[in-house]
């Protein structure tokens, strides 16, 4: 009984999720019946066999390169502008479900548009008019963040981190590098980050997620990220930590996609709680909810039971996201605000007012 009530609490609460792959966001039941609707060609059509394509299970071992794997089968799916067009409503849908208040929906234009060689333009503009008209229904604010992934050319890389300054009139805000970090280096996509950040687009690379701190120095100094992907090595350099603190870069830590991957081998092992607690701007997310199976109420859980998170700590947490979001310093107010008549009226800890740091722009 004790463990239902936490739950209820933990998705009364108003979240922010700052991580979230749309790619990785699919409902399993619609893999199902776009693959089924539009006759794509699966390595299984079982259910439950199909599920080890697309999924990580209970059993499977942790391993980083087995999750991305998960990725391939996906991008079958994105075979139709309805296909992608229903995807995207129904993650962001999801996360409103979820009590996600504010959602930074990031989507990789190139990887949609490839299995039909949809432009990239229009396979963009499909997924922000769908994920608009779910955010209206379900009363969830939502921006865009474009992602680039390690292994993109350079041409195809500028043609994205271009689309993403075309489009900042309508919801991207965000520009994201992400992918196998064990066998490509973020330096080749140095001066496109650094031209869009200049421009006005806020900065997130995934690094140090299973290679070292010297990973995140590099997102952060070389490349000039607000934010960080995961972030879970950095903690093997007190330099890199002394970095994020001074420079006020968030992390976006994703507990049950940190463990499904190997980055960190236990729960108990995981550096979330001693960074929030050294005083670096950390946040939770989901990552990729539908190859998890997780919500944002789940990772709070794992917070709350599995690393000893206070209720007081989480609404610190929540804070860390509302400041760490590529939003103007007013609409970061107004969140503050709505979320802090929430937490009083659950009898929570509130947001301290005054000592607003704003991380972007």
């Amino acid at each position: 009984m004790f463990l239902h009530q936490l739950r209820e609490k933990a998705k009364r609460y108003p979240k922010v999720d700052l991580h979230r792959h749309l790619e990785g966001s699919i409902r399993f039941s619609t893999i199902l019946d776009i693959a089924t609707r539009e006759r794509i060609p699966l390595p299984t059509h079982d259910p439950e066999e199909l599920r080890r394509y697309v999924q990580v299970s209970e059993k499977e071992m942790p391993d980083y390169h087995s999750f991305l794997s998960k990725f391939r089968i996906l991008r079958r799916i994105y075979s139709s502008r309805e296909a992608i067009q229903r995807i995207a409503y129904e993650a962001v849908l999801d996360a409103a479900k979820d009590n996600v208040r504010y959602l930074e929906l990031r989507f990789n234009p190139l990887a949609l548009a490839q299995a039909q060689g949809f432009p990239l333009l229009k396979v963009s503009e499909w997924v922000i008019e769908a994920g608009l008209k779910a955010s209206k229904e379900g009363k969830i604010r939502l921006n865009f963040i474009i992602t680039i992934t390690r292994d993109t050319d350079l041409k195809d890389a500028k043609t994205l981190a271009q689309l993403a300054l075309d489009l900042r009139g309508k919801g991207v805000v965000g520009l994201d590098l992400a992918g196998d970090e064990v066998n490509y280096r973020a330096y080749p996509f140095a001066s496109l980050f650094r031209n869009a950040r200049r421009k006005g687009l806020g900065i997130t690379i995934h690094a140090g997620e299973v290679t070292g701190p010297s990973s995140v120095y590099e997102a952060v100094e070389i490349l000039g990220a607000h934010r960080i992907g995961h972030g879970v090595k950095a903690v093997g350099d007190v330099n890199v930590l002394d970095l994020l603190k001074f420079k006020k870069v968030v992390l976006e830590m994703c507990l049950t996609s940190n463990l499904q991957t190997g980055a960190v081998k236990r729960l108990d092992e995981h550096p979330f709680l001693p960074l929030f607690r050294l005083g670096i701007l950390v946040t939770l997310n989901t990552d990729d909810p539908g190859i998890s199976g997780t919500t944002l109420t789940d990772e709070y859980l794992l917070a709350i039971r599995g690393l000893g998170m206070t209720h007081e700590e989480l609404t610190a947490v929540i804070r860390n996201g509302i400041l760490g979001a590529f939003l103007p310093p007013s609409e970061k107010v107004k969140l503050v605000e709505e979320f802090n008549r929430e937490f009083e009226s659950m009898g929570l800890p509130t947001i301290p007012k005054g000592e607003e740091v704003w991380i972007w722009p």
